[in-house]
């Protein structure tokens, strides 16, 4: 990959304000997330390493321009970032200070 091609990715930061197990799925989770001028609904298939309740105003950053998908029948608006080592262990990736909500990844 080119950085002219890297620098296509649009990387946003954005905080969830709404974070809820989506029913008949042990994996997915449906969050709302701000992104300051907007809200994105994200599905995430992260429900089995993160309680929702503790995702609630959480900074994390998120891929804005991906096309929309369904998953499970929910529109997708994004992707949120993490890391996973060999043991499945997860860490999402997140801001290490709070930032303004939309704030554009460099």
């Amino acid at each position: 990959m080119t950085i002219e091609e890297f620098q296509k990715i649009d990387l946003r930061v954005g905080k969830i304000i709404v974070a809820e197990k989506i029913k008949n799925s042990d994996k997915l989770l449906r969050l709302e997330v701000d992104l300051g001028n907007e809200w994105r609904q994200i599905v995430s298939g992260i429900a089995d390493k993160y309680k929702p309740e503790d995702l609630i105003n959480k900074q994390i950053i998120i891929v804005a321009n991906l096309e929309s998908k369904k998953i499970k029948g929910i529109e997708s608006q994004g992707m949120i970032l993490a890391a996973e080592d060999e043991n499945g262990n997860l860490a999402l990736i997140v801001p290490n200070k709070e930032i303004k909500n939309g704030s554009v990844v460099k």
